[in-house]
């Protein structure tokens, strides 16, 4: 795989998290706020003609234009706008290429009033190749991440007023299904390492990451507990784990 390729499917996965967490905080707020609009392909795709126009000379652009660019049979980007299903892969591959404002296409959001904004997201840094494993060992955290915003509301609801030095990893088993399942992205609080508080902790082992609940025995060793009832306990010397940090939220797979 070509740096290039790779650089483009680390944007889209970066993007989609993007547009999940944006959407987790308007369901935060949906009470709060009356008539919250939900994103429409329909207002996406007459943005997107904005930007095809400018290599069409004046042309007027259509629907079929856009499904061409997005590289969607006409047919079906036609039955994708009629049931308001948004290509995500497709529509995010082409903002990598062009260089456009993931938060322009979907929300309307202008350069400027993002920067007035700013002070409402949190940076987190995303671990997009680490995984945190519910069954066997995983790696272990290096320095190839990237940040991402979190929304003010969602940082309040998972932690509160605490700490907002969050990191992002994945899940990798079903051992701790069904709070967490395998493949989703769980946002890791560093500043929470005190096992005696109830919650799922992220542990390194020698063996790699761990995502367990975690608890001390009497005998002094440390017990990793899977939320799956067909895990057993797993126990290890106090030793030969560290506990990186606890779990604070979570967001369903891609």
């Amino acid at each position: 795989m070509s740096n290039c390729t790779l650089k483009i499917k680390n944007y889209i996965k970066k993007a989609q998290i993007d547009i999940l967490l944006r959407k987790k905080a308007y369901n935060i707020d949906r009470n709060a706020k009356k008539g919250e609009k939900m994103l429409i392909l329909g207002d996406i795709i007459e943005r997107l003609k904005i930007v095809i126009s400018e290599n069409m000379m004046g042309k007027r652009i259509f629907d079929k234009d856009v499904a061409t660019a997005l590289s969607i049979p006409q047919s079906t980007f036609a039955t994708m706008k009629k049931r308001n299903s948004i290509p995500y892969e497709e529509i995010l591959e082409f903002c990598a290429f062009k260089k456009i404002s993931v938060n322009w296409l979907f929300f309307d959001q202008a350069i400027d009033m993002l920067k007035t904004e700013t002070d409402k997201f949190f940076q987190v840094r995303y671990f997009a190749d680490i995984r945190a494993s519910a069954g066997g060992g995983a790696e272990v955290f290096d320095e190839n991440y990237e940040n991402i915003t979190l929304d003010e509301k969602i940082m309040h609801n998972m932690v509160g007023m605490g700490s907002t030095e969050l990191e992002a990893i994945h899940v990798d088993g079903e051992s701790m299904e069904p709070t967490l399942q395998d493949g989703s992205i769980v946002f890791v609080d560093r500043s929470q390492t005190n096992i005696n508080k109830d919650g799922i902790f992220i542990a390194s082992t020698t063996t790699g990451l761990f995502i367990k609940r975690i608890r001390q025995r009497a005998d002094g060793m440390i017990e990793l507990i899977s939320d799956n009832k067909m895990y057993s306990p797993e126990i290890i010397a106090p030793d030969e784990v560290s506990i990186v940090g606890k779990v604070v939220g979570n967001i369903e797979s891609l």
